[in-house]
């Protein structure tokens, strides 16, 4: 494991360097504000009049069409939604200059090949592990939110250097840049996402929830304990690990927890888990993603989303929650 710290940036690595920032969501804000706070020169590139436009302007940077934004920096950072990178990298690849660096902040595109940089580009990718709005508020506070470093392409020698200092900008050497590959990123991310994170955690909440409320209790009293309590054990597993969250609960959760936990998800789900892992890998998700997208126009995607979002457990939240004002209040 190799793991860099504040210490190890080579400020010289982007001095002087134009930095573009392509798409001002929830990283590219995030990434734009840090850099330019760090005393980087930094450019977003929006849609002219979009939302974007209008909120990097009201935040006090500097802003341009995509192509100009291009056109001539040093450093061009992917952070638009994945599903837009392919089209619109194609919009402004004629204007990336010769031994510029291109960055990404997830490998999906770059690994399964949706994204073929030029040969005389650096290609690398720095992955915050957390959102956009945790890595600006994390910087503000003097800290950082711990990044994912890889090189794919290396034409001019300083690919790792030219990464490792945009990490830095952004704060991430404060809390740790680990070196990975694009394809350990994007594996383990969307694997992480799929089995345990997004999938697993939601998928075994409802089903929680399911289970009480047609056992005859009351869907109130199943929301709480199934999902609303749910973040603290989250944050007593966030701030240390499986030993903290077992300090910190009963001796009958504990005894719960170490004999029923096991029945819940057991070899079977390991064993479906793996299935998921190998689909990752061999590009089985990947492929029918890319096509649920550019072919069948997020049909599917939008029929599931929409059954996921009429479930009985997300309507009882949905009141609950009204009369918790405090969740809702701005971090």
């Amino acid at each position: 494991m190799k793991l860099y710290s504040n210490k190890d940036v080579d400020k010289k690595a982007l001095k002087g360097a134009r930095i573009a920032i392509l798409g001002y969501g929830s990283q590219g804000r995030a990434h734009a504000l840090n850099l330019h706070d760090s005393g980087f020169d930094v450019v977003v590139g929006v849609r002219r009049g979009g939302p974007g436009w209008k909120k990097a302007r009201k935040d006090g940077l500097a802003v341009a069409e995509p192509a100009a934004a291009v056109a001539g920096a040093d450093l061009v950072a992917m952070l638009l939604p994945d599903t837009a990178q392919k089209a619109f990298y194609e919009t402004i690849k004629g204007e990336l200059k010769k031994g510029a660096t291109l960055l990404f902040a997830h490998g999906f595109n770059v690994h399964f090949k949706q994204i073929k940089p030029r040969r005389d580009l650096d290609v690398v990718l720095i992955a915050p592990k957390g959102p956009g709005d945790l890595v600006r508020r994390q910087y503000q506070q003097g800290r950082g939110v711990p990044c994912l470093l890889a090189v794919a392409q290396d034409a001019t020698g300083k690919a790792h250097a030219r990464a490792l200092a945009y990490a830095g900008g952004i704060g991430g050497t404060r809390g740790g840049v680990l070196e990975t590959t694009f394809a350990e990123e994007t594996e383990t991310d969307l694997f992480g996402e799929q089995a345990v994170l997004c999938g697993g955690a939601t998928e075994l909440v409802v089903k929680g929830f399911e289970t009480l409320v047609e056992a005859g209790y009351q869907p109130e009293v199943a929301y709480y304990e199934c999902l609303h309590e749910l973040k603290l054990i989250v944050d007593l597993l966030h701030e240390g690990g499986i030993t903290k969250m077992h300090q910190f609960i009963s001796e009958t959760a504990k005894y719960g927890d170490l004999t029923r936990g096991p029945r819940v998800v057991d070899a079977r789900t390991k064993k479906e888990m793996k299935k998921i892992l190998t689909e990752v890998q061999n590009g089985t998700f990947a492929r029918q993603w890319i096509r649920e997208n550019e072919q069948a126009k997020k049909k599917n995607y939008n029929k599931l989303l929409k059954a996921d979002m009429n479930r009985q457990i997300e309507k009882v939240g949905a009141r609950l929650r009204a009369r918790m004002p405090w969740l809702q209040e701005k971090r």
